[in-house]
């Protein structure tokens, strides 16, 4: 049951359904993903990792860089049909039309792909402005 309901688990979430839309156009790499969903590395990847075990996915190493693409082989064809499906229904809602267009705008960048920051460092950073260099 739990390889039957792992498909629908994947698709509960508003990012990898927004990954899903993207793919579904070509394949891409995990900063392509970044850049298009405005989000880092690490959640990138690893949404991208839920996608594959799931079924949705495969994957290929290329030197440095990982390319995602849709899985077509016939032992997935349940996660293929949803992920077509998903592709097709999304086409309505403005926020997957948008993706696209920053998807034919997105950049290979391999491993000199920029993090986004992080809050808790902008949140310390403000902190320090407000309370001096010393904290008191």
């Amino acid at each position: 049951m739990q390889e039957f309901l792992k498909p629908f688990k994947a698709l509960s979430d508003e990012t990898r359904l927004r990954i899903l839309s993207i793919v579904v156009q070509r394949e891409c790499c995990v900063c392509e993903v970044m850049q298009v969903l405005d989000i880092s590395q690490s959640r990138a990847s690893r949404n991208l990792g839920i996608l594959e075990g799931a079924g949705f996915l495969k994957s290929r190493r290329e030197g440095a860089w990982v390319y995602y693409s849709l899985r077509d082989d016939p032992g997935t064809n349940f996660a293929a049909a949803l992920a077509k499906m998903t592709g097709d229904f999304s086409v309505s809602y403005p926020i997957f039309r948008e993706d696209r267009i920053r998807l034919n705008n997105a950049v290979r960048m391999g491993r000199v792909c920029v993090e986004k920051p992080r809050r808790r460092r902008q949140t310390n950073h403000k902190i320090r402005q407000l309370w001096g260099a010393d904290g008191g």
